[in-house]
């Protein structure tokens, strides 16, 4: 198979690499890894190493998830957790102004908080910490299920860093100072539904254009629904429909090519699906403390090589590159979920929110 060359391109599509591939020719592999991260920044990734009777399971659980009592999800809403974990209720955050059309619960991979009151620490490190769960009886299951699937997605990136390091023509280990001892680093995950519009003048924003932060996610289309697009150097709008047994990976803000992308919610319809939309983006964090002033030279002047989006709808945080992540992080979790700030960062929140809280909060 032939890999386009790494200037000048423009997308159409966005390409599918195998994993299996690795255990056949390598160097292909890289070759094409290395187109997608320059050229297009998304890509759906075959065959992944995780247990395909492990997604099955969590797939099976979503919509039950979202079927628990009001009251059940409301009992592990977001403004319970300094660790802005837990429920979120349709349209409870904007991008760029507009409500985001979907319902969502965020969760995080297993992590002791290193933040104590009155500890000599910073602040951003409380942003991390364990997860808020629906009652076990409720669902039971669902917690092991999540935490297996979290434990090998998790490995799976660590991996994936290793073959961008060598996409990028560097040692293999050239990223990994971004990353802290285990017992020091969390990923965080959404499970998202987005309900079937069926008012033909509603808005379809499920989210708005966006680039992700930091390095990697890793995104599981759980239904069968269309939704997901992302944005070529032209400014066009490319679908990424569900292909069964993939990831689609998106290389975020810090690396190579960030894309800008959004999802449109399932719209009611002739040959449409009637159940909702559900995903579930798996996001690989850096360590707290890193700075993406510290990405090696190579990659920044492959960056800087790159063509520019003639037009793009998206925003993200300007200062990620000057300040430690979590510190980033922490802004954007302040404004994206001004009621969690409120209870738990009184002093961000009035800083950010000087009038007091807003309908709803918006990152972007």
């Amino acid at each position: 198979m032939s890999v386009p060359s790494d200037s000048g391109a423009n997308f159409s599509s966005v390409p599918v690499l195998d994993w299996n591939l690795l255990t056949v020719d390598k160097p292909l592999f890289i070759a094409q890894l290395r187109h997608a991260l320059i050229n297009v920044g998304f890509l759906y990734l075959s065959n992944p190493p995780v247990a395909s009777e492990n997604i099955a399971a969590l797939i099976e659980y979503i919509p039950r998830l979202f079927g628990l009592p009001q009251e059940a999800k409301d009992a592990i809403r977001m403004a319970n957790s300094p660790h802005f974990l837990g429920y979120s209720r349709l349209g409870a955050e904007l991008t760029k102004g507009k409500t985001d059309h979907r319902e969502q619960f965020d969760f995080a991979t297993r992590h002791e908080t290193r933040w104590r009151e009155g500890a000599d620490v910073p602040q951003y490190y409380r942003l991390w910490g364990p997860s808020q769960w629906p009652d076990e009886s409720l669902i039971p299951g669902f917690r092991s299920t999540l935490e297996g699937y979290f434990e090998q997605v998790q490995e799976l990136s660590y991996a994936f860093i290793s073959l961008l390091a060598e996409a990028f023509g560097l040692p293999t280990n050239a990223l990994r100072h971004f990353y802290d001892t285990p017992e020091k680093m969390q990923h965080r995950g959404k499970i998202v539904q987005y309900p079937i519009i069926t008012d033909l003048d509603a808005d379809d924003q499920g989210v708005g254009p966006h680039y992700d932060a930091g390095f990697l996610t890793f995104l599981l289309q759980a239904s069968p629904h269309k939704g997901l697009q992302v944005q070529n150097l032209s400014g066009q709008w490319i679908d990424a429909p569900p292909i069964p047994n993939t990831f689609v990976v998106n290389i975020g803000k810090g690396l190579a090519r960030a894309t800008s992308h959004r999802v449109l919610s399932p719209r009611a319809g002739p040959g449409q699906p009637s159940t909702p939309r559900y995903s579930v983006p798996f996001f690989q964090n850096i360590s707290l403390d890193s700075r993406l002033a510290d990405i090696p030279e190579e990659i920044l002047k492959l960056k800087e090589g790159r063509g520019e989006v003639v037009k793009t709808e998206s925003v993200n945080f300007s200062e990620f590159d000057r300040k430690p992540s979590g510190q980033v992080n922490l802004i954007g979790r302040i404004k994206s979920h001004p009621d969690v700030a409120q209870w738990h960062y009184p002093e961000l929140f009035a800083e950010y929110f000087p009038d007091g809280l807003p309908v709803a909060g918006s990152a972007y």
